[in-house]
């Protein structure tokens, strides 16, 4: 499958229709400005979705988005001095740029069913945050009353379906939408890799159409009743999380949980991510520092393999006063269970990581979430003793 060009081939007809996020655009979630996201329309064949992809507008270039930009909602949208030379300048000026996406509600209406949605960040790559995002479902799934959805939103490198044992399968739609690929009967997921020919493809997208695939995700998936819905997003602060945020202000997201290691190369990044969350009002659940030491399985004496030469995530959740959830030491066997698509917190359940994943997905993590779904339930039977009253 050439994804170069059966995915990312511009079609110049579609401009007006399909309109590239700019720097701008991103510039005005971030300062609080609405603004709309508008995608590509990516649909499966009937019974697959392996071929899926259309031509879209790709969009113009990133660029500094500047301080005085006034946003695609004010009145000086497309007029003012610092619309000169931004590619979406025509688009802003006519107005069609601050008309509110219809797939917000869509997708408001759509997660009714999910109860709880918790983000996977991290600032850095390689910190184990697609490893992470899949020991919570593993985790939350082990519980079989409930129903526990992982979205893999990593566009271009979308490892979830390799750790979760799922590497070959397709991407199936019926009347009612996609239906998830399913690991256990409660445990369903849904990831760009399912649309590939093969694992070795590479997705050639811009931000539009990265944003089309995440709204399509949210809003054309048949998740069904669901108490857990795990997002695994890409590191940074990038599209993807700008249309994640953005596509689901309406729906609730109970938080994020953000990874990292205990070097500062990696905290410097968790920093910004967590600045990121503040700006767009995403609640931060907590912190996770992943590879946090290694225990050795004879002598039980721990080594830092990376050093936490400023005080690792404890000190800096600290200092600006984030929760951390726990620490994740080292060992091997995490690496070996994601490669063979394996649950680490079964293939080794002595492990000591094994007893930090649980302690941090049965007495943290879940506590904050579940702490929201109480309050909601005790303000219910509040309102409705006073009704009946």
């Amino acid at each position: 499958m050439e994804l170069a060009t059966s995915l990312g081939d511009p079609s110049p007809g579609r401009a007006r229709d399909e309109v590239a996020i700019c720097a701008r655009a991103q510039g005005a979630l971030v300062s609080g400005t609405s603004f709309t996201l508008v995608g590509l329309n990516v649909a499966p064949q009937a019974g697959s979705a392996a071929a899926a992809g259309s031509g879209g507008q790709e969009g113009a270039g990133m660029e500094e988005v500047p301080q005085d930009c006034p946003g695609t909602s004010s009145a000086q949208a497309g007029k003012g001095a610092s619309c000169q030379g931004c590619p979406n300048q025509r688009l802003c000026a006519s107005g069609a740029g601050a008309a509110p996406d219809p797939a917000i509600e869509e997708i408001r209406e759509k997660m009714r069913t999910v109860k709880h949605k918790i983000l996977v960040l991290s600032g850095k790559g390689g910190v184990g945050k697609s490893t992470f995002s899949a020991h919570l479902a593993y985790g939350l799934a082990e519980d079989e009353s409930k129903q526990i959805a992982l979205l893999d939103i990593d566009i271009c490198g979308p490892s979830i379906p390799k750790m979760m044992g799922l590497e070959g399968e397709q991407v199936h739609q019926s009347g009612s939408g996609w239906s998830p690929v399913y690991v256990e009967e409660n445990l369903g997921v849904m990831s760009v890799g399912f649309l590939l020919g093969s694992p070795d493809d590479a997705v050639i997208w811009r931000g539009p159409k990265k944003n089309g695939m995440i709204k399509q995700f949210l809003r054309d998936v048949d998740w069904g009743e669901i108490d857990y819905l795990i997002v695994d997003t890409p590191p940074g602060t990038s599209d993807e999380h700008l249309s994640i945020v953005q596509y689901l202000s309406a729906a609730h997201i109970d938080g994020a949980v953000i990874i990292t290691t205990p070097q500062e190369v990696s905290l410097q990044d968790v920093r910004k991510e967590i600045n990121f969350c503040h700006k767009v009002k995403l609640p931060i659940i907590g912190v996770v520092e992943n590879m946090s030491g290694f225990i050795c399985p004879k002598c039980k004496n721990e080594s830092q393999i990376f050093p936490p030469t400023t005080g690792g995530a404890e000190v800096m959740c600290q200092d600006l006063k984030v929760p951390l959830l726990g620490k994740v030491p080292l060992d091997p066997q995490i690496g070996k269970s994601c490669d063979n698509g394996q649950s680490f917190l079964t293939e080794v359940p002595d492990s000591p990581a094994t007893l930090a994943y649980r302690n941090i997905i049965q007495s943290k993590c879940l506590k904050h979430v579940n702490n929201y779904l109480i309050k909601n339930i005790s303000l219910w039977f509040t309102v409705l003793s006073y009704l009946i009253s």
